[in-house]
């Protein structure tokens, strides 16, 4: 899970997996599967960190690996 603030200031977690998509319209507006719309005050950027932080916790995510570096 990952906190969030929503505009109105209050601050919430949400399931990571349940998330469809995210997009900035201006203010991040995140889709879960379900069809509702979460607004938040992080940027699309921040809450993609915060989610691909969440993922590698969760184990569901590697280090990159930069292929240049393999032999």
């Amino acid at each position: 899970m990952i906190t969030l603030t929503r505009l109105t200031g209050d601050t919430f977690l949400l399931n990571v997996p349940f998330i469809e998509q995210m997009e900035a319209r201006p203010d991040t507006t995140i889709t879960l599967w379900s069809g509702k719309k979460i607004f938040v005050k992080e940027s699309l950027t921040e809450v993609k960190a915060l989610c691909e932080e969440a993922y590698r916790k969760m184990g569901l995510v590697g280090s990159i690996i930069n292929p240049e570096r393999e032999s």
